[in-house]
């Protein structure tokens, strides 16, 4: 085939598109009226029309007795632009879309490893419209159903069939997630291997917004929910009072008894809480003296059981008081290692570990470097002035400038 072919197929499709769009433009009020009726009709239609519309296929005729309808297709785009929701239909064929992108994808890889880039532009071409379409049908699918809800289904009239439609809806949208659930986005990976283009077409761009897709769908099937809720108590309410109103047809003299002298009230009308009457003694009406008088010495004592006393304990001292008075013990221990200092009078600097090994106390390296430092840094400036404090410290390692002090050596300054 020549390169002047898919060209010239190009021109005949938009040719022919052309023409036929401006026959739904040129008769749109017979179409309108066939979409309102059963049937379209033809006072209005020349035969040579009729013949043209028919061989658009957007009219057809189911026998030869009958009369001319809308095509299936045509009545599927008239509501879909007018939002019909009582026409208006779900597709959720999802694994036609999957077997045409598979198609699309090994006739792209060929038409690539042959070098036909004419072939390959027009094969991406049909590939970005498919996945416009599969994005579309669900996006259409999510504005038919968030329709509904905002409109508490006011398309159709009665209880029950708003009951019937929200369940169709319901059903409609379990599909549409059964179809979201055949994509396998491993499969596509595989399936477009190292090639950028068809990697950020079907995999990234179409995982993003297939996410959108599915949380539309999710908000919208919780909604429903709540809603056919409400409808099933409405339901119920109304065919109480059906019942009832049927009931009051058949017994015409039916009184309603007084059913707060009763008993037992029907749990139907038992929804107010029982009101108990409160009483108090009157201790100034003095002929019931001696009756109050009786009733108080019948009154049960009250049973006086023994309190059990805990044993004493010796007591335990807290945990802070504790780790305060080793705090002020190390204190204390520190500023004694000063004062050996001072009494040397600068003759040689102390180092503080080995004080702390001569003295022998209990204290770790590391908390008792840590206080010697802390005490000589809370000293004033004016005594700071008086000591000396060098550090024996060397680096981390090579490529680190942390430096860790191994001692400290304390000096009195002449």
């Amino acid at each position: 085939m020549s390169a002047a072919d898919p060209q010239v197929l190009e021109s005949r499709l938009i040719t022919t598109g052309v023409e036929r769009l401006a026959l739904l433009g040129k008769h749109a009020d017979a179409l309108m009226a066939g979409y309102t009726r059963d049937e379209v009709p033809l006072a209005g239609l020349r035969t040579t029309a009729l013949n043209r519309l028919l061989a658009a296929r957007i009219l057809w005729r189911p026998d030869e007795q009958g009369g001319v309808k809308l095509a299936p297709k045509v009545r599927e785009l008239i509501a879909e632009m007018l939002a019909d929701e009582a026409r208006r239909h779900v597709n959720a064929d999802v694994a036609e879309s999957l077997e045409l992108l598979r198609s699309l994808v090994q006739s792209y890889r060929e038409a690539r490893d042959a070098g036909e880039y004419l072939r390959q532009e027009q094969q991406l071409l049909r590939l970005r419209q498919e996945v416009d379409d599969l994005n579309g049908r669900f996006a259409d699918a999510i504005d038919s159903l968030w329709r509904r809800l905002n409109s508490d289904f006011g398309f159709v009239s009665r209880l029950g069939d708003k009951i019937r439609e929200n369940e169709r809806a319901q059903k409609q949208i379990e599909r549409l997630l059964d179809g979201l659930a055949l994509i396998d986005f491993d499969e596509l990976i595989d399936l477009v291997g190292g090639d950028g283009t068809l990697r950020k077409l079907l995999v990234s761009g179409l995982q993003q917004q297939l996410t959108q897709h599915f949380t539309g769908l999710r908000e919208a099937q919780r909604r429903m929910i709540e809603l056919m809720a409400r409808f099933r108590q409405q339901q119920s309410r109304s065919r109480l009072v059906a019942g009832m109103a049927g009931f009051l047809r058949e017994h015409p003299g039916f009184v309603p008894g007084n059913y707060a002298m009763r008993s037992e009230v029907p749990a139907l009308f038992n929804h107010a809480a029982p009101l108990r009457a409160a009483g108090a003694v009157a201790l100034d009406n003095d002929a019931d003296t001696r009756v109050l008088v009786e009733l108080l010495h019948r009154l049960p004592k009250p049973a006086q059981r023994p309190e059990a006393v805990a044993a004493a304990t010796a007591a335990d001292m807290q945990e802070s008081t504790l780790v305060a008075a080793r705090q002020q013990a190390l204190k204390e221990d520190v500023e004694g290692f000063y004062l050996a200092v001072v009494e040397r009078q600068g003759e040689e600097p102390v180092s503080a570990l080995d004080y702390l090994d001569q003295a022998g106390h209990d204290w770790s390296p590391e908390i008792w470097l840590f206080q010697v430092i802390a005490e000589y840094q809370g000293l004033p400036r004016t005594e700071q002035r008086a000591f000396r404090l060098q550090h024996d410290e060397e680096p981390a390692s090579p490529f680190n400038d942390l430096r860790l002090i191994h001692d400290v050596v304390l000096q009195l300054v002449a």
